[in-house]
């Protein structure tokens, strides 16, 4: 229930929006002045911890400015990019920060990548050099020969803990080097917040990853917005970030947000569920930054009595479905839940900044829920070829209005950036940046007159059956409710001889769990409709996610059924059926001879 306390806190979040700096390109701001900035104003407070490393804000900049003085002195200039390719540590902002205080771009690269890809991503940006950490030597001396960089000249090669030379195609790079220059670079006070900061890679799911552009101009408003109307956090406060550092959450919601406010680092070279607690209790974190399956790994650990003795009072991310919001919040006792809705390279977002329930809140750019056909993977016209808007709670696929103050900064590629362009659809001459999700309008009672957006699916992955839209995440929410599953991933599959496509759930077990074929088969017929019960079942040893721990489905959707591709137990509904049995190889080849009506 709402207090006192909550209803003025939220009026000082919507007077501090209504007055909330909006930065023209021209603009003198940027991430890398932000950062001078606390150095000159709280030089000893701490700033990151890393492992058994703490650095202040004053050395942090230091350390910087010896790396961009150091760049600048090899003929690093404004505009130019640099590929980073680091673990998450103190050494990765250090080495981003001193790219970007000479207007340079630094292109963050996801350190799982490997050879095509590798490649790939280093080489689209036309990359000056690249920085490395020694963890990473390997895969990167694996693709040398394909990239565009010189060996002993544009390999710059930071140590890790472990004590070794650089390899000899490299130079080494230490920013505590005391004889490099330590001093502020004087193009950073020239910065504007137009200037690129960072590439942003998109995971490669569907094709070779994309390059998104950050600017500062849309990276410190984010981050603003995250510290003082999602988390509401101060300079006392202490953030605790084990998503990786190449990707937009962790980047603009956790490390930014907490620049923004002078609140200190905590940084995990990677997620460690066994650890994350006692973590958040050695280091006093008081609020954190996460993706949804990172809370339902944190959810389904044992119970212990020491849920509640933790020092979170604010938590920042996206992804929290509705089947797990209220659980956690309730069994972490936390206060705030800033549930937000953005991608690395679109022109607006959502933010639950009034902390309702299952919601991502309210639009930070103009836009609009339009009609859209999910048999046919198109959105609906009216008879003067225009878009229809949705009523509140009906779903459809979120459009984002390209404005002045809400522009598509897009990708590196021009191709790729024209195609998420959506032009004169909902009247002559505007323009709409396709998110590629569906969304709906949800009632979340008093909100100051604000009408809030929740999540629905990904386009492509709702599907249709029976006639009926099936809603993946929301399938998959309820069959996670059975107290033996861990997690769902529900998708659509191809059936010869029938339209639409089939349901199927690929399911992980709890590691005290056998399967219960019985139980989750009564749970699934009493809980879902006939038409969006899976008609496949897929038992999974882990669940295949991205490295920010989102859930992948295409190869899954891929394998589906099939027995030749698929080693994992399969099992199926039968027509007239209640109870789930298993997919045999007599049984597969009727389904693919049309013999069975489903």
């Amino acid at each position: 229930m709402a207090t006192i306390k909550d209803f003025f806190g939220n009026l000082r979040v919507l007077w501090k929006a209504a007055t909330a700096r909006v930065l023209r390109a021209d603009d003198i701001a940027s991430f890398s002045l932000l950062v001078e900035s606390n150095a000159a104003r709280i030089p000893d407070a701490a700033a990151l911890l890393c492992e058994d490393e703490i650095e202040t804000w004053q050395g942090l900049n230091e350390r910087a400015n010896r790396v961009a003085n150091l760049l600048k002195s090899q003929g690093i200039v404004k505009g130019n990019c640099i590929s980073l390719f680091m673990q998450n540590r103190i050494e990765f902002v250090v080495q981003s920060l001193a790219v970007c205080k000479l207007g340079a771009t630094a292109s963050l690269i996801n350190t799982n990548l490997t050879r095509q890809q590798l490649i790939h991503c280093i080489n689209l940006t036309g990359s000056k050099k690249c920085i490395f950490g020694a963890e990473l030597t390997a895969p990167l001396n694996e693709v040398r020969a394909e990239l565009r960089l010189r060996d002993g000249k544009d390999y710059l090669w930071v140590e890790d803990r472990i004590a070794e030379p650089a390899p000899n195609w490299a130079v080494s790079l230490d920013s505590k080097d005391p004889t490099l220059d330590q001093g502020n670079p004087p193009e950073t006070e020239q910065l504007e917040s137009g200037t690129r900061a960072f590439f942003i890679f998109t995971s490669g799911t569907t094709g070779l990853p994309k390059a998104a552009v950050v600017s500062h101009r849309r990276l410190l408003p984010t981050a603003e917005m995250a510290a003082n109307m999602l988390l509401r956090i101060k300079q006392s406060d202490r953030m605790y970030n084990c998503l990786p550092l190449y990707h937009g959450t962790g980047l603009m919601a956790g490390l930014t947000a907490a620049f923004t406010v002078g609140a200190s680092t905590v940084i995990r070279r990677r997620l460690s569920v066994g650890a994350f607690w006692s973590d958040i209790r050695k280091y006093n974190c008081t609020c954190f930054v996460y993706i949804g399956e990172l809370l339902r790994y944190l959810l389904n650990q044992p119970e212990s009595p020491l849920d509640k003795q933790n020092t979170i009072r604010t938590i920042i991310g996206n992804g929290l479905r509705p089947d797990i919001w209220l659980d956690f919040k309730e069994r972490f006792e936390i206060e705030r839940i800033g549930e937000f809705y953005g991608a690395s390279e679109g022109n607006g977002g959502f933010a639950n900044v009034f902390n309702k329930a299952c919601t991502v809140g309210l639009g930070t750019a103009p836009a609009k829920i339009a009609a859209w056909d999910v048999a046919r993977d198109q959105l609906v016209k009216d008879e003067n070829g225009y878009c229809i808007e949705k009523p509140l709670g009906e779903p459809g696929l979120l459009l984002i209005e390209i404005t002045s103050e809400s522009q598509f900064e897009g990708y590196t590629s021009q191709e790729a950036s024209e195609k998420k362009i959506l032009n004169n659809v909902f009247v002559e001459g505007d323009s709409y940046f396709d998110t590629g999700d569906l969304m709906k309008t949800v009632d979340v009672g008093f909100s100051f007159g604000q009408t809030h957006y929740q999540f629905v699916d990904r386009v492509g992955d709702t599907f249709r059956w029976k006639g009926e839209n099936i809603a993946t995440n929301e399938v998959g929410e309820i069959i996670n409710q059975h107290d033996d599953i861990i997690f769902t991933n529900v998708y659509g599959v191809m059936i010869p001889g029938t339209d639409g496509r089939a349901g199927m759930a690929a399911l992980v077990l709890k590691e005290s769990s056998d399967m219960n074929l019985g139980s989750i088969s009564q749970h699934i017929v009493d809980n879902l409709p006939g038409y969006a019960r899976p008609l496949f079942i897929r038992l999974l040893e882990n669940l295949p996610t991205t490295s920010t721990h989102k859930l992948q489905k295409n190869e899954l959707r891929d394998q589906a059924f099939h027995l030749a591709q698929v080693t994992d137990d399969l099992f199926v509904l039968r027509p007239g059926d209640t109870s789930y049995s298993r997919l045999d190889s007599e049984f597969y080849d009727r389904i693919m001879a049309q013999q069975v009506l489903f």
